[in-house]
């Protein structure tokens, strides 16, 4: 870990409550035809980092996917059996490919879920053999994790339709924000549908808190793109601004993983936790939007925007009467002279600093 990152581990130490367990409900392994990769060594090292105890795991977008993703499924149910109990293989399917045989070959493995990805495959929800998919995962007790964040076309209709039709486990990847208002609105009264909090923007997490139970809600990273520690972080430091006791937040952080894995009913549900109507601290919401806005710049290549955006942020943080905002301003001012060094030294990294900036505005702007 980075030493920049160090005080915030700390931190999400003594956020969490007692007893908690850790499980991340989105990671993978192997390589991606994007160029991504990551090791098992790598992925363990990052868990242990954000005092991850176990995580779900599925193979990447893996050019070595013909036929039936069943090379990359082999190699993670193997790399799963070599982590001593941390990793649950989840096989990764593609509707065109023999999907059942694939999926009914990798649990009789050992697998203990599937995995969709319609924007990677190039599918909807109306293809012919997802029913059968679902059948296979409803008969055998295992989720399904698909994948719902963005680059996708309208999906939640005919998803919802089957979900509702066959109601497997169901995990909506990257908080649903494909369709997030739907899904949430049309799956309610599903006995089993979950969304994991691999998101890239917390103001998308905390809408997420709005719309669906806490005890529907999963910590979830999704490495190699993203990393189990500022994810815990930022999890945890939302759920907490909304109003999650520490029972939610044990759910969240690891216990309805667990129940999952275990095939166990989920917890019972309590309502939500925030209201739709968002009230914020004006120079915090301030911070969190140019935060976001250098995030974007950077990741687009434009380091020369990225950086007037983080000097917008630090001005914001200088205000001269921040009244209960001023220890969060002060954090976030140093959060961010960090960022800007490691930007101009050119490390990458120096983007978690930024998202964890603007997680902070976010987290400290709420007015409950």
């Amino acid at each position: 870990m980075h030493p920049s990152l160090a005080p915030f581990a700390d931190e999400l130490a003594r956020l969490l409550p007692s007893n908690c367990e850790l499980v991340d409900a989105h990671t993978h392994l192997g390589l991606d035809e994007d160029g991504m990769q990551l090791s098992l060594e790598r992925l363990l090292r990052m868990m242990d980092d954000g005092g991850v105890r176990r995580a779900f795991v599925f193979a990447l977008h893996d050019p070595d996917r013909h036929p039936a993703y069943t090379v990359p499924n082999d190699r993670v149910l193997d790399w799963a059996a070599q982590s001593q109990g941390r990793l649950a293989p989840f096989c990764r399917v593609d509707p065109a490919d023999n999907p059942v045989a694939e999926a009914e070959r990798c649990l009789a493995r050992g697998a203990r879920g599937i995995k969709l990805h319609p924007r990677a495959q190039g599918f909807d929800f109306a293809h012919s053999a997802l029913g059968d998919i679902f059948r296979v995962a409803h008969d055998a007790r295992v989720p399904i994790l698909i994948h719902a964040g963005r680059g996708m076309a309208p999906i939640a209709r005919e998803l919802c339709d089957l979900a509702l039709q066959v109601p497997a486990t169901l995990i909506l990847a990257h908080a649903g924000i494909a369709d997030q208002a739907i899904f949430a609105t049309r799956l309610a009264e599903h006995p089993g549908a979950f969304f994991d909090t691999s998101v890239l923007g917390p103001l998308d997490l905390s809408e997420l808190f709005a719309r669906v139970p806490a005890e529907r809600v999963l910590f979830g990273s999704d490495p190699p793109y993203g990393r189990p520690m500022p994810a815990a972080y930022a999890t945890v430091r939302i759920a907490r601004s909304v109003g999650c006791d520490d029972d939610q937040l044990r759910l969240i952080m690891g216990a309805s993983a667990s129940r999952i894995l275990a095939g166990e009913t989920p917890a019972a549900v309590t309502g939500l936790v925030r209201g739709r109507r968002l009230e914020m601290d004006g120079a915090l919401s301030r911070i969190y939007v140019l935060a976001m806005s250098a995030i974007n710049a950077a990741m687009s290549g434009d380091q020369t925007a990225a950086d007037w955006a983080l000097e917008l942020a630090q001005s914001a943080c200088r205000e001269p009467e921040p009244d209960r905002a001023a220890v969060t301003l002060a954090r976030i001012s140093g959060c961010l002279d960090d960022a800007r060094a490691q930007l101009a030294a050119g490390e990458r990294r120096a983007l978690v600093l930024v998202w964890i900036a603007a997680m902070m505005s976010l987290s400290e702007g709420i007015d409950n």
